[in-house]
């Protein structure tokens, strides 16, 4: 049974939002971290995004697979941009990652179409 990506990034937002009101500073610290890692720079989002679903793949974790790979999509990242980050993923991290390798793939099947 495969894993289904935006139904993984929904459940996770949906229960973010009982966090925020109870945690609210550690909340607004976080989505400013986030707003001010991926704002363009010397790397553009997209590179950035690459680097953060590698990082999310090599340390095995299911929502960070999600939500970048979503936004790589939104961002116009190309299927072979994503496998050859993906490449790397695996170049790093061995077997687990190349297994969080072939998931992030259908996350990204799932969010183009």
């Amino acid at each position: 049974m495969s894993k289904s990506y935006p139904d993984i990034t929904a459940r996770i937002s949906n229960s973010l939002k009982s966090l925020r009101p109870n945690i609210s500073d550690t909340m607004q610290g976080f989505s400013a971290m986030a707003q001010a890692a991926t704002a363009d720079g010397v790397l553009d989002k997209k590179t950035k995004e690459l680097i953060a679903l590698a990082i999310g793949v090599s340390t095995r974790c299911d929502g960070c697979i999600g939500f970048h790979v979503k936004a790589l999509v939104e961002l116009g990242a190309t299927k072979q941009e994503v496998e050859e980050t993906l490449a790397m993923a695996i170049y790093m991290g061995g077997g687990p990652s190349l297994m969080y390798a072939a998931d992030a793939m259908v996350a990204y099947e799932q969010f183009s179409g």
